[in-house]
Protein backbone atom coordinates (compact mmCIF):
# COMPACT_ATOMS: atom_id res chain seq x y z
CA UNK A 1 0.00 0.00 0.00
CA UNK A 2 2.83 2.37 0.93
CA UNK A 3 4.69 1.60 -2.31
CA UNK A 4 1.55 2.35 -4.34
CA UNK A 5 1.16 5.65 -2.50
CA UNK A 6 4.76 6.64 -3.21
CA UNK A 7 4.38 5.71 -6.89
CA UNK A 8 1.16 7.70 -7.06
CA UNK A 9 2.83 10.74 -5.51
CA UNK A 10 5.62 10.48 -8.07
CA UNK A 11 3.08 10.57 -10.90
CA UNK A 12 1.33 13.57 -9.35
CA UNK A 13 4.60 15.48 -8.88
CA UNK A 14 5.65 14.77 -12.47
CA UNK A 15 2.24 15.90 -13.75
CA UNK A 16 2.50 19.12 -11.76
CA UNK A 17 6.04 19.69 -13.03
CA UNK A 18 4.92 19.44 -16.64
CA UNK A 19 1.85 21.66 -16.37
CA UNK A 20 2.33 24.99 -18.17
CA UNK A 21 3.00 27.95 -15.90
CA UNK A 22 1.33 31.06 -17.34
CA UNK A 23 3.84 33.31 -19.10
CA UNK A 24 6.81 31.02 -18.46
CA UNK A 25 9.53 30.20 -20.97
CA UNK A 26 11.97 27.66 -19.57
CA UNK A 27 15.56 28.54 -20.42
CA UNK A 28 17.30 26.68 -17.60
CA UNK A 29 16.49 24.81 -14.41
CA UNK A 30 17.69 26.06 -11.04
CA UNK A 31 19.50 23.06 -9.55
CA UNK A 32 22.75 22.23 -7.81
CA UNK A 33 22.94 18.90 -9.64
CA UNK A 34 25.46 18.87 -12.47
CA UNK A 35 22.95 18.01 -15.18
CA UNK A 36 22.45 19.49 -18.64
CA UNK A 37 19.87 18.77 -21.33
CA UNK A 38 20.94 18.40 -24.96
CA UNK A 39 18.47 19.79 -27.50
CA UNK A 40 18.51 20.21 -31.27
CA UNK A 41 16.44 22.23 -33.70
CA UNK A 42 15.40 20.39 -36.86
CA UNK A 43 13.70 22.95 -39.06
CA UNK A 44 13.17 23.64 -42.73
CA UNK A 45 11.89 26.71 -44.55
CA UNK A 46 12.69 27.15 -48.25
CA UNK A 47 15.73 24.88 -48.57
CA UNK A 48 15.31 21.10 -48.24
CA UNK A 49 16.97 19.85 -45.04
CA UNK A 50 17.91 16.44 -43.69
CA UNK A 51 19.09 15.02 -40.40
CA UNK A 52 22.82 15.52 -39.85
CA UNK A 53 24.21 11.98 -39.98
CA UNK A 54 27.43 12.80 -38.12
CA UNK A 55 25.51 14.17 -35.15
CA UNK A 56 22.92 11.42 -35.22
CA UNK A 57 25.49 8.61 -35.43
CA UNK A 58 27.30 9.99 -32.37
CA UNK A 59 24.13 10.42 -30.32
CA UNK A 60 22.96 6.92 -31.19
CA UNK A 61 26.32 5.29 -30.50
CA UNK A 62 26.73 7.02 -27.13
CA UNK A 63 23.01 6.83 -26.29
CA UNK A 64 22.96 10.44 -25.13
CA UNK A 65 19.53 11.66 -24.00
CA UNK A 66 18.41 14.45 -26.30
CA UNK A 67 15.35 16.29 -27.53
CA UNK A 68 14.83 17.23 -31.17
CA UNK A 69 12.42 20.09 -31.87
CA UNK A 70 10.98 19.28 -35.28
CA UNK A 71 9.19 21.62 -37.69
CA UNK A 72 6.48 20.32 -40.02
CA UNK A 73 8.28 20.48 -43.36
CA UNK A 74 11.33 18.82 -41.86
CA UNK A 75 9.16 16.11 -40.32
CA UNK A 76 7.54 15.32 -43.68
CA UNK A 77 10.87 15.15 -45.53
CA UNK A 78 12.60 13.07 -42.84
CA UNK A 79 9.61 11.01 -41.74
CA UNK A 80 11.11 7.51 -42.05
CA UNK A 81 14.36 8.38 -40.28
CA UNK A 82 12.55 10.29 -37.53
CA UNK A 83 10.24 7.33 -37.09
CA UNK A 84 13.24 5.05 -36.71
CA UNK A 85 15.05 7.13 -34.07
CA UNK A 86 11.85 7.87 -32.15
CA UNK A 87 11.91 4.24 -31.02
CA UNK A 88 14.89 5.02 -28.81
CA UNK A 89 14.02 5.82 -25.21
CA UNK A 90 16.78 8.44 -25.08
CA UNK A 91 15.53 10.48 -28.07
CA UNK A 92 12.36 12.58 -27.92
CA UNK A 93 10.76 14.57 -30.75
CA UNK A 94 8.94 17.76 -29.79
CA UNK A 95 7.00 20.57 -31.49
CA UNK A 96 8.78 23.38 -33.38
CA UNK A 97 5.74 24.60 -35.41
CA UNK A 98 4.57 23.65 -38.88
CA UNK A 99 6.20 26.20 -41.20
CA UNK A 100 8.89 27.67 -38.93
CA UNK A 101 7.64 31.25 -39.22
CA UNK A 102 10.28 33.23 -37.38
CA UNK A 103 7.69 35.68 -36.07
CA UNK A 104 4.65 33.68 -35.06
CA UNK A 105 3.48 36.70 -33.04
CA UNK A 106 2.57 38.37 -36.35
CA UNK A 107 0.08 35.61 -37.18
CA UNK A 108 -3.57 35.58 -36.11
CA UNK A 109 -4.50 33.41 -33.14
CA UNK A 110 -6.11 30.87 -35.48
CA UNK A 111 -3.03 30.75 -37.70
CA UNK A 112 -0.84 30.25 -34.62
CA UNK A 113 -3.03 27.37 -33.49
CA UNK A 114 -2.75 25.74 -36.92
CA UNK A 115 1.04 26.06 -36.77
CA UNK A 116 1.09 24.25 -33.45
CA UNK A 117 -1.63 21.65 -33.97
CA UNK A 118 -0.63 20.59 -37.48
CA UNK A 119 2.96 20.08 -36.33
CA UNK A 120 1.65 18.22 -33.29
CA UNK A 121 -0.32 15.89 -35.53
CA UNK A 122 2.78 15.08 -37.60
CA UNK A 123 4.95 14.40 -34.54
CA UNK A 124 2.26 12.20 -33.04
CA UNK A 125 1.87 10.24 -36.30
CA UNK A 126 5.62 9.67 -36.46
CA UNK A 127 6.28 8.84 -32.81
CA UNK A 128 2.97 7.54 -31.49
CA UNK A 129 3.10 10.07 -28.66
CA UNK A 130 1.80 13.61 -28.25
CA UNK A 131 4.55 16.21 -27.90
CA UNK A 132 4.56 18.14 -24.61
CA UNK A 133 7.22 20.79 -25.25
CA UNK A 134 7.19 23.65 -27.76
CA UNK A 135 10.03 25.86 -29.00
CA UNK A 136 9.29 29.06 -30.90
CA UNK A 137 11.16 29.44 -34.21
CA UNK A 138 14.14 31.73 -33.56
CA UNK A 139 12.79 32.11 -30.02
CA UNK A 140 10.53 35.00 -31.05
CA UNK A 141 7.19 35.40 -29.29
CA UNK A 142 5.02 37.85 -27.40
CA UNK A 143 2.66 37.46 -24.45
CA UNK A 144 -0.30 36.54 -26.64
CA UNK A 145 1.56 33.93 -28.68
CA UNK A 146 2.87 32.39 -25.49
CA UNK A 147 -0.68 32.29 -24.12
CA UNK A 148 -1.95 30.52 -27.27
CA UNK A 149 0.75 27.85 -27.01
CA UNK A 150 0.17 27.29 -23.31
CA UNK A 151 -3.60 27.04 -23.70
CA UNK A 152 -2.90 24.07 -25.97
CA UNK A 153 -1.13 22.39 -23.06
CA UNK A 154 2.52 22.98 -23.94
CA UNK A 155 5.53 23.91 -21.84
CA UNK A 156 7.68 26.35 -23.82
CA UNK A 157 11.36 25.43 -23.68
CA UNK A 158 14.10 27.56 -25.22
CA UNK A 159 17.81 27.50 -24.30
CA UNK A 160 20.20 28.86 -21.70
CA UNK A 161 22.63 30.43 -24.18
CA UNK A 162 23.03 30.22 -27.98
CA UNK A 163 25.71 27.83 -29.14
CA UNK A 164 26.22 29.85 -32.32
CA UNK A 165 26.48 26.70 -34.43
CA UNK A 166 24.62 28.12 -37.49
CA UNK A 167 27.64 30.44 -37.97
CA UNK A 168 30.02 28.90 -40.52
CA UNK A 169 32.87 30.81 -38.85
CA UNK A 170 32.41 28.97 -35.56
CA UNK A 171 35.02 26.24 -35.84
CA UNK A 172 34.71 23.03 -33.82
CA UNK A 173 37.38 24.10 -31.27
CA UNK A 174 35.73 27.51 -30.79
CA UNK A 175 32.31 25.93 -30.45
CA UNK A 176 33.64 23.45 -27.90
CA UNK A 177 35.38 26.09 -25.78
CA UNK A 178 32.31 28.34 -25.81
CA UNK A 179 29.76 25.70 -24.82
CA UNK A 180 31.95 24.06 -22.16
CA UNK A 181 32.78 27.45 -20.61
CA UNK A 182 29.14 28.61 -20.54
CA UNK A 183 27.41 25.42 -19.32
CA UNK A 184 26.25 25.39 -15.70
CA UNK A 185 24.02 23.02 -13.69
CA UNK A 186 20.55 23.04 -15.23
CA UNK A 187 21.63 24.39 -18.63
CA UNK A 188 19.60 23.63 -21.73
CA UNK A 189 21.99 23.33 -24.68
CA UNK A 190 20.88 24.13 -28.22
CA UNK A 191 22.38 22.99 -31.52
CA UNK A 192 21.07 22.31 -35.02
CA UNK A 193 20.71 18.82 -36.47
CA UNK A 194 19.30 19.94 -39.84
CA UNK A 195 22.61 20.51 -41.64
CA UNK A 196 22.92 24.07 -40.37
CA UNK A 197 25.05 23.28 -37.39
CA UNK A 198 28.05 23.47 -39.64
CA UNK A 199 30.67 22.22 -37.17
CA UNK A 200 28.45 20.68 -34.51
CA UNK A 201 29.16 17.12 -35.64
CA UNK A 202 32.88 17.75 -35.17
CA UNK A 203 32.48 19.57 -31.87
CA UNK A 204 29.88 17.46 -30.09
CA UNK A 205 32.14 14.53 -29.04
CA UNK A 206 34.58 16.98 -27.42
CA UNK A 207 31.78 18.94 -25.74
CA UNK A 208 30.29 15.76 -24.28
CA UNK A 209 33.68 14.42 -23.20
CA UNK A 210 34.75 17.66 -21.51
CA UNK A 211 31.45 18.23 -19.72
CA UNK A 212 31.40 14.63 -18.47
CA UNK A 213 34.98 15.17 -17.33
CA UNK A 214 33.71 18.05 -15.21
CA UNK A 215 31.16 15.75 -13.61
CA UNK A 216 28.11 16.65 -15.71
CA UNK A 217 25.38 14.18 -16.68
CA UNK A 218 23.31 14.50 -19.83
CA UNK A 219 19.63 14.06 -19.00
CA UNK A 220 16.36 14.35 -20.90
CA UNK A 221 14.32 17.54 -20.72
CA UNK A 222 11.71 15.66 -18.71
CA UNK A 223 14.30 14.62 -16.12
CA UNK A 224 15.80 18.09 -15.96
CA UNK A 225 12.41 19.69 -15.36
CA UNK A 226 11.67 17.16 -12.61
CA UNK A 227 14.60 18.70 -10.71
CA UNK A 228 12.75 22.02 -10.43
Amino acid sequence: MKMKLIAGMGTILWTLATLPVAGEVITRVATQEKCVALTFDACETKTPSWLDKTILDFVEKEQIPCTIFVSGKFAVRNRSELQRISRYEFIRLENHSLNHFQHMEKLSDEAQKREILEAEKLVEEITGRKPIFFRFPAGNHDANTLRVVQLLGYRVVHWTFPSGDPDRGETAPKLTRWVVSKATPGSILIFHINGRGYHTGEALPGIVRELKGKGYRFVSLEELIRLR
